[in-house]
């Protein structure tokens, strides 16, 4: 559950930064990309359907980087293929924040490749299967458990549906979060991000160590 707020945070992090600093992009909700791809494509202005083009072209390569990974190393190294796909994200965010506004496409691109592996690795809480980096999702889900709670009088339900209510309130805080450190330090606010996937990656460092 930890690793699933932090990880909430960084994504409320990423669509804020990406949205306010880089040309009103969203990182994470690809839906909102393809409605805005469509729309500009329904319209023939295609030199702005590019910037939402290319951020969807690299989700689907972030999601086959990650499973990559994922073939390549497996569970059973001395470090866990989740863990390398967090410092690579974290690495190319970090890098996404000395990119100039003049190459925004750029640097969407990258933030959207790095959403996607974060969304491929970690996919699940609790055996709860939990986006970290978007809300439609949980939102549906957490209102599903909540009216099984209050139809079969089980409480498991309602454990679930405060999971996913959990994470969608992390997700809100890291919105909030990153939206200060955007007015404090501007286009390079997003190696705060890199640090909370750091801090993230520690966190299971440190688990997987203990439990040695």
């Amino acid at each position: 559950m930890r690793i699933g707020a932090i990880l909430a945070i960084a994504g409320g992090f990423m669509d804020t930064y990406s949205y306010l600093v880089r040309d009103h992009v969203f990182a994470n909700a690809q839906t909102g990309n393809i409605i805005l791809l469509g729309i500009n494509l329904s319209e023939k202005n295609f030199s702005q359907a590019i910037n939402y083009l290319f951020p969807i072209l690299a989700f689907i390569l972030g999601v086959a980087f990650a499973d990559l990974i994922k073939f390549k190393i497996g569970e059973k190294n001395i470090v866990n293929w989740r863990q390398i796909s967090l410092l690579i994200e974290a690495l190319v965010l970090f890098f996404v924040a000395f990119i100039p506004t003049s190459l925004n496409l750029l640097a969407n691109s990258l933030t959207s490749f790095s959403c996607a592996m974060q969304v491929e690795s970690f996919r699940q809480i609790h055996g709860n299967s939990i986006a970290t980096t978007m809300c439609i999702g949980n939102l549906r889900s957490a209102t599903s458990h909540i009216c099984l709670y209050f139809y079969e009088e089980d409480f498991s339900n309602a454990k679930r549906g405060f999971i996913y209510y959990s994470i969608i309130l992390f997700f809100i805080l890291g919105a909030i979060i990153g939206k200060f450190f955007i007015e404090l330090l501007g286009q390079k606010s997003i190696i705060v991000c890199s640090i909370i996937l750091i801090i993230a990656d520690l966190i299971i460092h440190i688990n997987n160590k203990s439990l040695e």
